[in-house]
């Protein structure tokens, strides 16, 4: 029975995500697959190149370096985070993604984005690394406004948190049985309608199918954690989430702020490994 890893996205929320993983790697819980959306996706390769604190240590390096992120670079290159500097120079020139062990680890590494021309998810394997792979990895965290859309491969694509924000369903549905999803909204959350949607409709006008997809997120987000909350009752998942809201914005800058949350994450994967071993051990 082939285990999975389910992680949703979240912006730099996906930092608590990057403490609980990083856990349970320093535990050598290797899934068969990993599935990852947006900040799931971005920051979940460094689990299939094994590197531990990677996420944690760039972000808080290069969070007030200009060339990262910033008005300033949205202004001039069309994305709040440098598309080039920080897919394509950092991980070769700073620090290090380590491709050898990306490229030999056996673990399914699926990314979700989502097509603007018809609002449907895409779901894109990547097995190696050169500058085309990582443009994949980029558009699955290319967020509406702060990002230019990405062209890749004859698609055109942003974040794929608005098409299928939680991918449980999907990785089940390519064999993997036993999943632990890791969320990053409390229990009892509830997605609102975007209140940006006046300003997606003038910024994305070209992409209707996108902007439906956009109107109806809040929908099928809360459908998905319904599915989810069904599949843990039956067994089929393990679901690990905050406490509390995690205490950071999206766009956050703050080195200290980013470090709080990735604390907190990995107070909660030295809660919860046990209950991960246990569940990947069942059969």
């Amino acid at each position: 029975m082939k285990k999975g890893l389910v992680l949703e996205g979240g912006a730099m929320r996906g930092l608590w995500t990057a403490g609980v993983t990083d856990v349970m790697m320093e535990h050598d819980i290797w899934p068969d697959g990993l599935i990852g959306v947006s900040a799931g996706a971005a920051f979940g390769c460094n689990y299939k190149s094994r590197q531990i604190g990677r996420a944690i240590r760039y972000n808080t390096q290069f969070a007030k370096d200009p060339r990262y992120s910033g008005w300033k670079s949205l202004i001039k290159t069309g994305d709040y985070f440098n598309a080039e500097f920080g897919y394509h120079v950092v991980p070769f020139e700073y620090d290090h993604f380590d491709i050898d062990s990306f490229e030999q680890n056996p673990m399914e590494f699926t990314i979700v984005c989502t097509d603007v021309e018809t609002g449907q998810a895409v779901y894109h394997t990547m097995a190696h690394v050169d500058y085309n792979e990582l443009e994949w990895l980029r558009a699955s965290a290319s967020m509406p406004l702060a990002s230019k859309v990405v062209e890749v491969d004859g698609w055109k694509l942003l974040d794929g948190g608005v098409s299928d924000s939680i991918p449980l369903e999907y990785f089940e549905k390519q064999g993997y049985k036993r999943n632990v999803v890791i969320l990053t909204q409390p229990l009892g959350y509830q997605k609102k309608h975007n209140a940006l949607m006046p300003l997606m409709r003038l910024a994305l006008r070209k992409y209707p199918y996108f902007l439906k997809a956009m109107d109806e997120r809040h929908m099928m987000y809360n459908c998905q954690l319904d599915y989810v909350a069904e599949a843990e009752r039956l067994g089929r998942c393990l679901v690990i989430r905050p406490d509390e809201n995690i205490p950071i914005g999206h766009l956050s800058k703050d080195p200290q702020q980013m470090r709080h949350v990735y604390e907190l994450g990995r107070a909660v994967g030295e809660r919860y490994i046990d209950s991960i071993i246990d569940f990947y051990a069942q059969q």
